[in-house]
């Protein structure tokens, strides 16, 4: 009987190629240590377990940084692949008893105030959907079946993701009209030194995004203090206090969108939006078979959201 430990066609262990998936994919043991959780050390140990079984080395070490041997070039692709298949088996093995199940993964704000309320035109066309929304600012780890795809907002940078572009996104002074009952009008930016000012101070940070400092400048406003009034780390929230009558927001059109059509917020002034390079996204692994609940969901999105564009708020 032959052993077969000595067989050409052992496999190694599955975490030492994870390790050195991730770790070349990446170029850096720090980098492959952050996304699969783990520490620095323990990727070293399992690329060595990798190279004792290969009998040569799949990196080249030149001070600081990291290379590819000949060996571990040709390796990455496979094994890139043979993990966006093992992916795909999973999601397959589950997909009978979730056939109708759509999980969702997006940030809270813009789950709260953009895609919330439109779900249930969605539920109408598909009664046998059960569809889930996961709000976190989080970024999504594909590596389980649960999440579908998700929708982020950002420069559309994903690595190893299916990326296609939602809608864009721009920033515009809005507050409720209960506002401009009081004793100072609201016509021009300087009048904006009689009222509070709401600002978002969200985690994504995006250059081109004006703060109140740089909006206030680029219309040669020299009255206002941009530094005063109050900070929220989610745009919801700055949406919110500002239908609220608590101050003017400088806000995300998306986040604001519902507010403006249903009459809680107004956008004082004509000339106040500002477009911004990040944007949303629906992203989703590549390789992976979308089910068709997930194809008409992803079909009905990027209507809902062309026809907001069209039309403005």
């Amino acid at each position: 009987m032959t052993d077969s430990s000595n067989s050409i066609d052992r496999l190694p262990p599955l975490n030492a190629l994870r390790a050195f998936e991730a770790a070349a994919r990446r170029l850096s043991f720090t980098k492959a240590a952050e996304e699969l959780n783990v520490t620095p050390g323990a990727i070293s140990q399992q690329i060595r377990h990798l190279e004792e079984f290969s009998g040569g080395p799949l990196f080249r070490r030149t001070g600081r940084q990291v290379l590819l041997t000949e060996v571990g070039e040709a390796t990455l692709p496979l094994l890139t692949n043979a993990f966006e298949q093992l992916l795909e088996a999973t999601h397959v093995l589950r997909a009978p008893k979730r056939r109708n199940r759509l999980m969702i993964s997006c940030a809270p704000s813009f789950a709260a105030k953009w895609l919330a309320h439109r779900l249930e035109d969605f539920q109408a066309l598909h009664p046998e959907a059960e569809v889930w929304i996961s709000a976190d600012n989080a970024v999504i780890d594909f590596a389980g079946p649960e999440i579908d795809l998700a929708i982020r907002y950002g420069g559309g940078n994903y690595e190893g993701l299916r990326v296609e572009k939602l809608m864009s996104e721009s920033v515009m002074p809005v507050c409720s009209p209960s506002l401009l009952e009081g004793k100072h009008p609201l016509r021009t930016p300087a009048d904006l030194q009689h009222y509070t000012l709401l600002h978002d101070e969200s985690p994504e940070h995006d250059p081109s995004c004006p703060d109140w400092a740089s909006w206030l400048k680029a219309r040669n406003v020299k009255n206002v203090d941009a530094a005063r009034g109050l900070r929220f780390n989610q745009a919801a929230m700055v949406v919110e206090a500002a239908a609220s009558g608590r101050g003017v927001a400088l806000a995300k059109r998306a986040i604001a969108a519902g507010d403006l059509e249903n009459g809680r917020l107004i956008a004082p002034f004509a000339d106040g939006t500002n477009e911004i390079n990040f944007a949303y996204w629906t992203v989703w692994p590549r390789g992976r078979t979308q089910s068709p609940i997930a194809r008409e969901f992803i079909k009905w999105v990027k209507e809902e959201a062309q026809s907001e564009q069209v039309v403005g708020v």
